[in-house]
């Protein structure tokens, strides 16, 4: 059957496949901390998932400055590195906050350079959609196709819900990767704090354990009691600096 002549049933095929694809990519970025980590699932993902598409990159900014690149392939990495220039489809869809479309790069007039590096690699089509992750990061991700005229109408509507889900997704191991850095700070400041690095280096005398797991176990036992941290850790030094015996 041609899905493309077959109207109806293209439509539902379409619709189950980007709902297929989205519920992947939540899968795989539920519990991602580290955006550059989201970024290499997000592309892996969009690559496999997407009937036509040979490769997936994303193209990231941060302040408007370049923030790195994620590429399914890493032959094709530098199509979506800006350090090779701004020229691209990538920055094109982010400055005009809109998708961008090239049926057929043989054809393409609007970045000669870009353009010409893409064929000499086997891209013939591109897709990028603008993605708006946070007030610090924007990105766009970028579809490519090995022969001319492949993506669809339907590939342009994947490309943007797949942009919209992802913006989302991306926001939110931003978030959690900022919650992370800022229990690790408060750690740190916690293991030289008086008291409480007092009584951690007692759980870790007691089992042998290195600091971050000895002040999980203060943590637990705060949680489990019902009380502060700090009255948990002096409790602990006051018990363990009683004469034996009393």
């Amino acid at each position: 059957m041609n899905l493309e002549t077959q109207a109806p049933g293209s439509e539902t095929l379409g619709a189950l496949e980007t709902a297929a694809l989205l519920r992947e990519l939540t899968a795989g970025l539920i519990a991602v901390t580290d955006f550059d980590e989201a970024l290499a699932h997000l592309v892996r993902i969009a690559r496999e998932a997407v009937a036509g598409v040979a490769w997936c990159g994303f193209t990231a900014l941060r302040a408007g400055e370049p923030a790195g690149v994620a590429a399914s392939d890493p032959a094709l990495a530098g199509l979506d590195d800006l350090s090779h220039g701004p020229d691209s489809p990538a920055m094109s869809a982010i400055h005009r906050r809109e998708m961008v479309l090239s049926e057929d790069l043989r054809r393409e007039e609007r970045w000669p350079s870009w353009s010409a590096r893409a064929r000499e690699l086997g891209v013939r089509g591109v897709i990028s959609a603008p993605v708006d992750v946070d007030e610090q990061v924007v990105g766009a991700i970028n579809l490519y196709a090995s022969a001319a005229e492949a993506l669809t109408t339907r590939h342009q509507l994947t490309a943007m819900l797949l942009a919209e889900h992802a913006g989302l997704l991306l926001a939110a191991v931003r978030g959690r990767e900022r919650q992370a850095a800022q229990a690790d700070e408060l750690d740190s400041t916690l293991l030289g704090e008086g008291v409480v690095g007092q009584a951690i280096g007692v759980i870790m005398t007691q089992r042998g354990c290195p600091a971050p797991e000895a002040l999980q176990v203060l943590r637990s036992a705060a949680t489990s009691l019902d009380i502060p941290l700090r009255e948990v850790a002096e409790r602990l030094v006051v018990t363990v600096s009683r004469p034996r015996g009393s």
